[in-house]
């Protein structure tokens, strides 16, 4: 495609062509003032990215000339005035949102019933979308980082403006085009725009590399500066989402995928009652015709024969359950609005269901179940050594010169974080916590770090990643001698950056070799620091020479021969709701497992500290989790409860051999590289402070506070929506089925053939089982019981038996008390044989029938059997009383002025409350009903229990905690004497160890181990046994694996 003109002497005016689709919303005369303002349009910035030209961006001289028409220095960005819009045109980053649109029905002169039903569908839909109207304006703010006045500010994404200098780092998504002025190893994942499956490394036009970064695309290694060029519906992102609005569509959750299975079933019997009934009556009428003395005229047969169709049309439109899906529609919708509160925000609707059914939760560490708060608590440089936060001024002052510069310049300038100030105008850090943490420790020790980056610029930036665990950075400097060199610093995961080191700074500051018993002095202190759950750091460097540089790899830090500095043990509090969140999972039937970057030593210490590692769980460190077989990894996972070192690959396997397992997974992530676990899983949740874009992109649920108890409340809120929609599901089809049989048999039973209830009158039950049922069912909140029974499988059925008992016993008690009232009705009330009296009885029949499911609702407030009180927690249900008394007032109403649409009369005070105490009987009714033994299982049907029992954990809680005591000593007595006696014979494979650095076990009571392979798990004690085989089988064998680690976990902490 050919590129477009340019005329460098005159302003860049594009006037977009009226019947271009693309520039439809560009506006000419903005685009005039904005080239007369800038030199340069928002249509032919625009035009640049779509497609990729670099011959235009050349044309204006690169990214240099484009800097100078939008006047802006690279170096200091906008400044504050500018930042308030260069450009209106340009910088427009929001448009009006579409109105709501409310479906009315065409024929609004159709009853009035029908119009009823119609207007609170449309209220309810409006209600809706407002509500998903706001969750996705919350979804998209977000901050990024830019420079303003030379100074590094956050703002929110739709502050940006054209000329705009921005900051990108890993785990960024490009809300705006961007073009690439310096950075390191920036690579961006742009496949969501151009379907280039690879990602591509950006550079300088003058490099010969791709400088254009296209709005959507995710950055995925590397940190950079950009210059801003178009913004919202001008970029490429904005222009396909505009393109998209008018198609886009509304996707179905399984819930309501299995409802609407369910309601197409249930709608074929009801059709196929309403053909029945329809042939039946048809019948009975001609039979009756024919036998009569005089046979009625064809057109009295024929106006019954339409009341006929009309009524069994009603029928099946009671029958039709079109509420169910709607139910499962409000459900979420207010679920998702409350779980903002809870501090979770729900991206994906199926989500929230899905998470009532969790088997398995795989957290961070960092922020979710700490505080996110880090400080540098420990520290060891040589001999000295600082035991406190306090003591940090103390400390620097008493370690060599060499050394306090080499940790300040490897904190400083190895480092993205940087200080601003917040909304409130205090100043924080902003970055990853662990190098803020360094950052506050430098500068308490009275140092500037913002002259130290000033004084000293990289030359090589290889940025962190949850794979290589260190960040390094490369800088010019000048020795003793006048002679330019390059300092490589390197900081990161304390083993990692020891494993590297080959000299060490001893407490003269002098560079020496690295023993090997220093070596095993430095790894005691990383795991006397890890015990103390504190996360390590290490600092260290090399000096090269300028030479050397030019064989640096781009992709690869220099990681050998470095010289190590110091140990920085950072701290981050456990948060004080974590334990008990944790117990809540357990009691909950929710397996909790930790998945962390820390050592070893650090993910145990803090797992205890939270109840995640309990007695008989295990721990393992992730590269021995990648040497496992699958098989191995699958004996491995009943028991496992801690894994660190992890990488996001590692987070996959877990997840995809938990799913394999029939588990339902819920993951928490915070990084670029966790998106594809985020998902994977069925559930993914992503932390909406630490998180990265890439990460929240990919996630379900955000967790706006990083809270692992929030993931409790999304637990207890995914459950309700559940419970919700079975209670709403119970009561319909007992209306239903009291509905269709009641209208079939009284059609049938009656002289003249007409039912109990008239169409309109069930067109009125069917507005109070539908849409007030839906509302009033659908919106109670989650309470503390929710947490006590197992998770539901996700194959489990939406009727479990002891419902169908439910439905069907009520149904037939409310059959028998209609049909009773339908005969004996008149001498119950003393009414005469009038044709008064008997709409006065109808008129009883309908109210009874209406109070029946009033009271009815109550017991469908509770579905599980052993739930008898039904009125728990009803002064907090507003939702459900403001429905009852909506409900009550109108059925007043309709019975005393509604005579002449639906059929009925003024009551006496008697009658009134004859037809509330009959209808109140479905109340003990429900109580005495759910008193039945269970027959479900004997009848081989599915109830609550069972479905519960399903997901029983191969091993439980209790059962890892007590693991009877009293029989494992006797078994590890019984297990040394046989070690003894095979050692003196050789006739059993056995054999133990003593001071091993780690116990081989199996890790399942049903394994065999003498065929299934051995599983590594680190206990965290420098003193442990070995096993390496044994002739014992069965659960006798886990038991004394189970004694062997508790063994060597009470002499570890003996010896501390």
């Amino acid at each position: 495609m050919s590129t477009q003109t340019l005329n460098e002497s005159a302003p860049l005016i594009q006037h977009p062509s009226s019947s271009d689709p693309h520039n439809k919303h560009y506006d000419s005369q903005a685009s005039s003032s904005s080239s007369q303002i800038f030199g340069i349009s928002p249509t032919y910035l625009s035009s640049m990215f779509d497609p990729k030209d670099p011959e235009a961006l050349r044309k204006v001289g690169g990214v240099p000339g484009l800097c100078k028409k939008l006047k802006v220095d690279p170096a200091v960005g906008l400044s504050a005035s500018e930042s308030l819009g260069p450009s209106d045109s340009a910088s427009d980053q929001h448009h009006k949102d579409d109105p709501v649109k409310i479906g009315w029905v065409e024929g609004f002169a159709i009853m009035v019933a029908v119009a009823v039903v119609s207007f609170t569908n449309a209220i309810n839909d409006y209600n809706k979308e407002q509500q998903f109207r706001k969750l996705n304006a919350k979804k998209e703010d977000r901050n990024v980082k830019v420079i303003r006045d030379g100074v590094e500010v956050e703002i929110g994404v739709a502050e940006i403006n054209v000329g705009e200098i921005l900051l990108i780092e890993p785990g960024d998504i490009m809300a705006v085009d961007a073009l690439y002025i310096e950075g390191h190893n920036v690579v961006c994942d742009e496949s969501s725009a151009t379907g280039e499956s690879d990602a591509i490394k950006k550079g300088t036009l003058e490099e010969n590399k791709d400088s254009f970064i296209l709005s959507g695309g995710k950055v995925m290694e590397g940190v950079g500066k950009v210059l801003v060029t178009a913004v919202g519906e001008h970029s490429f992102f904005g222009k396909i989402m505009m393109a998209m609005r008018e198609t886009s569509t509304s996707t179905e959750t399984p819930l309501q995928i299995k409802l609407d299975k369910l309601s197409n079933e249930i709608a074929r019997y009801g059709v196929s009652a309403a053909l029945i009934l329809f042939m039946s009556l048809v019948l009975k009428l001609l039979y009756q015709s024919a036998m009569a003395d005089v046979p009625p005229p064809f057109s009295e047969i024929l106006s019954r024969i339409i009341a006929i169709s009309i009524e069994c049309i009603t029928v099946i439109v009671v029958a039709v359950p079109e509420g169910l899906p709607m139910a499962v529609t409000i459900a979420l919708a207010y679920a998702t609005t409350q779980m903002i509160k809870d501090g979770n925000l729900v991206r994906q609707l199926a989500a929230c269901e899905t998470m009532g059914g969790a088997t398995a939760v795989c957290t961070d560490k960092t922020g979710t179940l700490t505080q996110n708060r880090m400080t540098v608590v420990r520290a060891c440089q040589g001999k000295s050594e600082m035991e406190s936060y306090e003591e940090a001024s103390v400390f620097i002052k008493s370690i060599p010169e060499i050394a306090r510069n080499m940790i300040f310049e490897g904190s400083a300038i190895n480092s993205a974080a940087f200080e601003s100030a917040d909304e409130h105008g205090r100043l924080e850090f902003i970055g990853s916590k662990s190098e803020c943490a360094l950052l506050e420790f430098i500068q308490r020790c009275g140092t500037d770090y913002r002259s130290l980056r000033a004084d000293n610029k990289p030359l090589f930036v290889w940025p962190f990643s949850s794979e290589k665990k260190t960040m390094t950075t490369a800088i010019k400097f000048t020795n003793s001698e006048n002679i330019e060199m390059c300092r490589v610093h390197v900081k990161g995961a304390s083993e990692i950056v020891l494993a590297a080191c080959t000299h060490y700074l001893d407490s003269n500051g002098t560079v020496v070799e690295l023993t090997n018993p220093i070596r095993v002095e430095i790894t005691r202190n990383i795991y006397r620091y890890a015990h103390k759950a504190l996360r390590t750091f290490a600092i260290a460097y090399k000096e090269i020479s300028i030479g050397e540089t030019n064989e640096f790899d781009p992709d690869s830090a220099p990681l050998s021969n470095l010289t190590w500095v110091s140990l920085m043990g950072i701290q981050d509090p456990l948060r004080l709701t974590v334990g008990n969140s944790v117990a809540d999972c357990h009691k909950a039937g929710v397996f909790v497992r930790m998945i962390t970057g820390d050592n070893i030593e650090t993910a145990e210490a803090i797992a205890k500290n939270a109840g995640i590692l309990t007695k008989g769980g295990r721990s393992i460190a992730g590269p021995d989790w990648r040497k496992l077989t699958p098989e191995q990894q699958h004996q491995l996972l009943p028991r496992l409860q801690v894994m660190a070192r992890s990488s996001p690959l590692d987070k996959q396997i877990v997840v995809r051999r938990l799913q394999e397992r029939g588990e339902i997974v819920a993951m928490t992530g915070d990084g670029t590289n966790d998106a594809p676990a985020l998902k994977m899983a069925e559930v993914g949740f992503s932390m909406g402070i630490a998180g990265t874009e890439v990460a929240k992109e990919a996630s379900d649920i955000i967790l706006m506070d990083d809270n692992f108890s929030s993931i409790v409340k999304a637990l207890r809120w995914g459950r309700a929506v559940n419970d919700s929609v079975r209670k709403f599901l119970q009561f319909q089809l007992t209306v239903n089925i009291t509905a269709v049989v009641l209208t079939f048999v009284s059609s049938l039973i009656s002289s003249d053939g007409k039912p109990a209830l008239t169409a309109v009158q069930l067109l009125w039950v069917n507005i109070i089982m539908d849409t007030l049922a839906a509302l009033a069912l659908a919106t109670e909140g989650p309470t503390d019981a929710l947490l006590d029974r197992k998770p539901i499988p996700k194959n489990a059925s939406l009727i479990t038996f002891e419902m169908w008992r439910m439905i069907f016993l009520e149904a037939a008690f409310q059959v028998f008390i209609n049909l009773m009232l339908l005969n004996v009705g008149k001498t119950l009330f003393k009414l005469g044989s009038t044709e008064h009296d008997d709409l006065v009885l109808r008129t009883i029949i309908f109210n009874t029938f209406v109070f029946l499911q009033v009271f009815n609702e109550l017991n469908c407030r509770r579905i599980l059997p052993n739930e008898f009180n039904i009125f728990a927690d009803i002064l907090h249900d507003t939702g459900f009383l403001y429905v009852q008394v909506f409900v009550i007032s109108l059925q007043y109403l309709i019975v005393t002025y509604g005579g002449l649409a639906f059929s009925t009369t003024p009551l006496t005070s008697t009658q009134w409350l004859g037809s509330v105490f009959i209808g109140s009987l479905s109340v003990p009714v429900g109580f005495v009903i759910r008193l039945l033994p269970d027959f479900g299982s004997c009848l081989g049907l599915e109830s609550s229990n069972s479905s519960a029992q399903q997901f029983k954990p191969v091993i439980s809680m209790a059962e890892m905690s007590t693991m009877q005591r009293a029989k494992d000593v006797k078994n590890v007595f019984g297990f040394f004497q046989r070690v003894r006696s095979s050692m003196k014979n050789k006739k059993q494979q056995a054999e133990g160890e003593d001071f091993a650095p780690s116990l081989i076990v199996q890790s399942q009571s049903d394994i065999n181990p003498t065929s299934a392979p051995p599983l590594r798990m680190n206990e965290g004690g420098s003193k442990s046994f070995r096993i390496v085989s044994s002739q014992s089988k069965g659960a006798g064998w886990a038991r004394v694996s189970a004694k062997l680690a508790d063994i060597n976990e009470a002499g570890s902490k003996s010896r501390e």
